[in-house]
């Protein structure tokens, strides 16, 4: 008898070894309840401020919202619950759930879309101002060990199509929970979504991923590569003129509040230069938004703050209506850029420029435009230079949270001024002076701004014109900084300075009265007006101007009546020129 050995199986040929690791299912389920508990504590607090939890019944609805947040959160990272996909999804979600959790905690802003905008145009020094160590504890504690658990954690995923499978299946039971969910507690859930609109913006971070997907859908809904002309007629109206051409500059503010200037009424006199120069503000100047990003280009455009936010497409703004008209231009920005404002326009920006007094340690003062703009305009080309200057100076003003970097040690009148970005441990006197230091610094440079205005008067009309984009919370109702929606936001947020000066031989040109804008001061205006107002300052005719839009023309006089004044004011400059 003969025996022969069978052939060994190859190692190929094996069966696999049963994988060792839990369902993807549990994972998301831990991380999602993670989240919903330590990663909401923003919503959690406002509940209690807002007395939800002031009840049995209260405290059943929170337990029934944090279970949609785990339900929606469930299904949504169901959908990338693949070996290569979930655990990298899950540690972006663990992020923006901790840094959401820190900005809201700290500064009792919201995350919608505009806010996301605003952060996503962010430049590095506005980072920097936010950096500290309280944001590192946050990001270890929310983000770094929960992530590290994420990733040892062994999960069993399977065959692929097995997966896919249990992928729609754990999508289809989450919404079927959520929707449950929402069914059995709708009569709070739409109580508390309707009378505290700003809730549904601290869900995080769900709040983020929303904000993320409007901005990504926006392409779909408005066609960016279109840009539609404006203003194509514009031409320079005859006026009761002399010989020179204007030169308009428009100071753009950054987080401006009206009710921070001393020339607006508040009790300490932030601004005594610009009262020195006769100027006249508007004390009912509103914002068209509560963010850089939402504000600038709104401000610019001839559409009004409803109708840019609905807008189908693109199109061109009040600079190149400007432009259209024959007149230079030039923007000079000491901020984070003109959000597409300046795009088509002369453009200069600060950041990289050096100067030891004026930028120390790599970020410039407001006062770093005025050096060196004598060639800047002298660069501008000559046949523009004839029918008009414009210049925008975009500020870095008084950009929070690091107030106290907004001004230079020899511009503090008020201390001791909180030196952090921690507004909430500021002390409250601190953080008002750091911020009112801020505006005495504005109201230093603004001053400059007109001195250098009136050396330049033996060639030219000059003006100003400041308006800030949005304001700015400091504490009250314990919201700080910006940014909250626009129909929710504290008027703070929304009410900003609006100052115009303007040499006699200017208000000669544009029969605008200065002592009758002085007397108009209560007229209520917004950014819609902004659009309008500097064409009708610079006497430039188009389609797209609105008379009943423009801030200055209750104070434009007929010709007649300014006519007389013309020999006096040419007296005046012409006798300036050659002292």
């Amino acid at each position: 008898m003969t025996w022969t050995a069978s052939p060994l199986k190859s190692t190929a040929e094996l069966p696999p070894l049963a994988p060792r690791g839990s369902h993807p299912a549990w994972l998301i389920l831990t991380a999602s309840a993670w989240t919903a508990a330590a990663g909401n504590i923003a919503l959690w607090k406002s509940f209690g401020e807002l007395s939800v939890l002031s009840d049995a019944q209260g405290w059943l609805f929170a337990g029934a919202l944090g279970l949609m947040i785990v339900a929606a959160m469930s299904g949504l990272l169901s959908l990338f619950a693949w070996r290569w996909m979930l655990k990298p999804m899950l540690g972006a979600f663990l992020l923006a759930a901790a840094g959401g959790s820190y900005f809201m905690m700290s500064y009792h802003v919201v995350i919608d879309p505009a806010m996301m905008a605003n952060a996503m145009q962010t430049d590095p020094r506005e980072v920097r101002d936010l950096l500290g160590g309280k944001l590192f504890l946050t990001l270890l504690m929310l983000w770094a060990v929960p992530s590290l658990v994420v990733w040892r954690w062994k999960v069993d995923y399977g065959r692929w199509p097995r997966r896919a499978v249990d992928n729609i299946f754990q999508v289809a039971v989450a919404m079927l929970a959520l929707m449950l969910l929402v069914m059995a507690s709708f009569s709070p859930l739409a109580s508390t979504m309707r009378n505290h609109k700003e809730v549904r913006y601290l869900i995080n971070p769900l709040n983020s991923a929303y904000a993320m997907a409007y901005l990504a859908a926006k392409p779909l809904q408005r066609d960016a590569s279109v840009i539609r002309p404006l203003g194509l007629d514009a031409r320079v109206a005859a006026t009761v003129a002399t010989s020179r051409p204007p030169l308009l500059v428009l100071v753009l503010g950054e987080t401006g509040r009206s009710a921070n200037f001393g020339l607006n009424g508040y009790a300490r006199n932030t601004t005594p230069g610009l009262a020195r120069h006769g100027v006249s503000s508007f004390l009912n100047a509103w914002s068209c938004g509560t963010s850089t990003a939402a504000s600038v280009p709104c401000m610019f455009s001839d559409m009004g703050r409803e109708g840019y936010e609905s807008r189908k497409f693109n199109s061109e703004g009040l600079l190149d209506v400007i432009q259209h008209a024959g007149m230079a231009v030039l923007w000079l920005d000491n901020q984070s850029g003109c959000k597409g404002v300046c795009d088509r326009v002369g453009n200069v920006s600060t950041a990289n420029l050096t100067d030891p007094q004026l930028c120390p340690g790599g970020e410039c003062y407001d006062g770093i435009m005025l050096k060196d703009i004598d060639a800047r305009l002298a660069a501008l080309p000559a046949d523009r230079r004839a029918q008009g200057v414009v210049v925008v100076m975009h500020q870095m003003g008084s950009h929070g949270p690091a107030y106290h970097l907004r001004s230079p040690p020899a511009y503090k009148p008020f201390k001791p001024e909180c030196e952090s970005n921690d507004l909430q441990n500021c002390d409250r006197a601190g953080l008002v002076n750091a911020y009112d230091n801020s505006i005495a610094y504005t109201d230093h440079f603004l001053s400059s701004t007109i001195a250098w205005l009136k050396t330049r008067q033996s060639g030219y009309d000059p003006a100003m014109v400041y308006v800030a984009d949005h304001g700015e919370s400091l504490g009250e109702n314990n919201l700080y900084l910006h940014g909250m929606p626009y129909l929710v936001a504290p008027d703070v947020q929304k009410r900003v300075p609006w100052i115009t000066w303007i040499s006699g031989a200017y208000a000669l040109r544009t029969r605008v009265s200065p002592d009758c804008l002085r007397g108009q001061s209560q007229q209520k205006i917004s950014h819609d007006h902004y659009f309008h107002s500097v064409l009708g300052l610079l006497a430039i005719q188009t389609q797209a101007y609105r008379a009943e839009f423009d801030a200055y023309a209750p104070c434009r006089a007929s010709a007649a009546s300014v006519g007389q004044a013309a020999a006096g004011i040419e007296s005046d400059v012409k006798r300036a020129a050659s002292s």
